[in-house]
């Protein structure tokens, strides 16, 4: 990875009154504290979607349990009943404790941002906040732990305030300073997580692709449900950089002096290749793949997101 930045005028979301939007990733960024950041992002949610914006969030099936008065009767299990003679309905994720468990990436690459906006790293500890923030407020329980090269912070899972407050303070002081191991520890973190659960790993996912699949397979065989949130940032989506630019090397990678024409169609080519690789490996584990870009509003990159998969669960019941 290298690092450069592209000259760009700011231009910041704005409310239909003209003023400017605080879900904005531009506005965002000068809110200092990571929990007050999280909190105006969970606000958007709840303003912005009708009745809870995190419901989506798992909803697969679980278990049978035997029907009571109340029950809804489209859940009830017909072939059971057959069988049985006896009413059992379906019950879901979202009606049992969820333990979610966020893996966010503290890798150098991560540090990079352009101009004005959130790191990918800020970003991407901003949006693990938010869910954290969320799943506590319906009573589940969340994990977190920090990586690049080994496990630097684990926080344990808990429903509780005091464990939403280990997470925000992890994060917090967090730094992203070391190299990138990602796909050996996606393997060392499996052997972390005790009980089944929902791993949500936010990442630039600067690694070998095939190193990246083993390691959620190894999750995925460990039973947990694995979303991956690629973050990138815009000038990687795009390489904007019209310039002689000197890239400046990140995890001990050399500096490059080039001629950006000379390198977008190879570099874009290359970026899409990859992004391709990692979504269709994770589409045949059945690992959601999930591309942020550190410019979108977070509320709606991750509403989104969660109203897909909502839909999706549905559809399967």
């Amino acid at each position: 990875m290298a690092e450069a930045r592209a000259e760009r005028s700011p231009t910041a979301r704005k409310n239909p009154d003209g003023s400017l939007d605080p879900l904005d990733p531009k506005v965002l960024a000068k809110i200092d504290k990571l929990e007050v950041r999280a909190r105006v992002v969970v606000e958007g949610f709840i303003s912005g979607m009708h009745k809870s914006p995190y419901k989506g969030f798992s909803v697969e099936f679980a278990q049978h349990r035997e029907y009571v008065p109340g029950d809804d009767i489209r859940y009830i299990d017909w072939k059971i009943y057959g069988k049985s003679e006896r009413f059992y309905v379906k019950e879901f994720e979202e009606e049992t404790n969820l333990r979610s468990y966020m893996l966010v990436d503290q890798s150098e690459s991560m540090g990079y941002g352009h101009d004005d906006g959130m790191t990918k790293f800020e970003y991407a500890a901003t949006a693990a906040a938010s869910l954290s923030f969320m799943l506590q407020q319906q009573s589940d329980a969340v994990g977190m732990a920090t990586f690049a090269d080994e496990v630097l912070a684990k926080v344990p899972a808990s429903n509780t305030r005091g464990g939403l407050g280990n997470v925000i303070t992890t994060l917090s002081n967090a730094k992203p300073d070391r190299k990138t191991k990602l796909g050996k520890m996606l393997q060392e973190i499996a052997g972390l997580i005790a009980k089944r659960g929902v791993v949500v790993i936010f990442s630039d996912l600067f690694d070998d692709p095939d190193e990246i699949l083993k390691g959620l397979q190894h999750l995925g065989q460990r039973g947990h449900e694995i979303i991956v949130f690629h973050v990138l940032d815009r000038d990687e989506v795009e390489f904007p950089f019209e310039r002689m630019t000197m890239f400046e090397g990140l995890e001990e990678m050399p500096e490059l002096l080039a001629d950006p024409s000379a390198l977008r169609d190879a570099y874009l080519a290359e970026v899409d290749s990859f992004q391709d690789r990692i979504r269709r490996g994770c589409l045949r584990q059945r690992v959601d793949y999930v591309k942020l870009v550190n410019d979108q509003p977070l509320d709606v990159a991750l509403s989104s997101y969660l109203a897909a998969r909502q839909a999706r669960s549905k559809r399967k019941r």
